[in-house]
């Protein structure tokens, strides 16, 4: 039986175009079509104004105000409702931002939890040991009970991975992860994401204006103008 879907294919995207109405209409996005495949490690660059973070928000179902398709692991998303698009997000998509967002006065531990507890599928134990397993992936087990205020830069970015993998998620999303860190820390954020790709099949996109993590990654899709170069 023939689907629509390449199952070695994490995200399609078909098309996509993108106008801001405020003050006046602007088109962002001109028309981008991109496949990526499952277990790729993609950055996009771009210099400001290019389009690339409007892209990683259309790509992430949290901007819906678009043309055209996106579909991640055979799911369509375009025309969702923001309830199954929430519910899915959860599921399938890691972030790992720029600034790491964690919770300042609760433990790595818990930090890693969050997205579990709101997903709600496993039990307590289940996603302590989880949480656990994240951390000692990126080697910060040893951190588990520390306020993530106490620990360094280059730790709470490596808390905020082990959090975006606590669900096992098909795609992890980027925007600009190593924009805070100096270059050792960015080095090992860029080894742990290459990593992740390579021996664990982790699908990930991130938006970077680093030329250097850029030339880090499989692939790299440079954007003008709203356009793919």
């Amino acid at each position: 039986m023939k689907t629509d879907h390449d199952h070695t294919k994490a995200l399609e995207v078909k098309n996509v175009v993108k106008y801001f109405h405020d003050p006046s209409t602007f088109q962002v996005l001109k028309g981008v079509s991109f496949d990526v495949q499952k277990g790729e490690f993609l950055s996009i660059i771009g210099k400001s104004g290019s389009g690339k973070s409007t892209l990683l928000y259309v790509l992430s179902t949290m901007d819906t105000d678009y043309e055209g398709t996106l579909s991640v692991n055979g799911h369509l998303l375009t025309g969702q409702a923001q309830n199954t698009l929430s519910t899915f997000r959860n599921e399938h998509i890691g972030f790992v931002f720029q600034f790491h967002y964690l919770l300042p006065e609760f433990t790595a531990l818990e930090n890693v939890m969050l997205p579990a507890k709101k997903l709600g599928r496993f039990s307590l134990e289940e996603i302590e040991h989880n949480a656990y397993e994240s951390l000692r992936l990126l080697d910060l087990e040893d951190q588990a009970m520390k306020s993530a205020n106490k620990l360094s830069g280059g730790q709470q970015q490596r808390v905020a991975i082990a959090r975006a993998l606590i669900n096992s998620p098909s795609v992890i999303m980027g925007d600009e992860p190593t924009g805070n860190l100096d270059s050792k820390n960015s080095l090992a954020v860029q080894d742990i994401f290459r990593n992740l790709a390579h021996e664990f099949g982790q699908t990930i996109i991130c938006v970077t204006h680093d030329n250097d993590f850029a030339r880090n990654t499989d692939r790299t899709i440079e954007m003008a103008d709203g356009l793919i170069v």
